[in-house]
């Protein structure tokens, strides 16, 4: 069976069901499981000339950006912990999430990722785009969709 699990957290409701979910899969089978979180970059406010209006506050931006990931890793951690498993977390900067996660599976030799999908379809899936949509399209690893 899959013996290393990626699963990618934002720290929503839905991302926490595909946590628990995962967490299942890797107690009934023994799995390593790594939890993943893709921060965004956070946005450099500039004036119409080009010069950053104030330099703090990017760094007080990538600060609550980094709190934020901690704290969505953190959650999906206790509750490994409190289903007797150990697991590792990964905070990547990228603001393409997709490629994020494949790199991370790739790089840690997962042969599973469990990723939520919020299910949009029609005109909000083509707006919004969907981060699982493309690491099923783009991804030579396994993934496992939970909804």
């Amino acid at each position: 069976m899959y013996r290393h699990l990626l699963v990618p957290t934002d720290g929503s409701a839905l991302s926490r069901r595909a946590v628990v979910h995962a967490i299942a899969w890797a107690r009934r089978f023994g799995s390593r499981i790594t939890f993943f979180h893709a921060e965004h970059e956070a946005p450099v406010p500039f004036d119409g000339a080009g010069v950053v209006i104030n330099p703090h506050a990017l760094q007080e931006a990538q600060d609550r950006l980094d709190a934020a990931a901690h704290d969505s890793l953190a959650e999906a951690d206790a509750l490994a912990y409190e289903a007797g498993l150990q697991a590792d977390s990964v905070v990547t900067i990228t603001n393409k999430p997709w490629e994020g996660i494949i790199r991370c599976a790739e790089r840690l030799g997962c042969d599973l990722i469990v990723m939520a999908s919020h299910g949009r379809s029609g005109a909000a899936a083509l707006l919004l785009g969907s981060e699982t949509q493309k690491v099923l399209t783009h991804s030579r690893i396994p993934v496992l969709v939970h909804r």
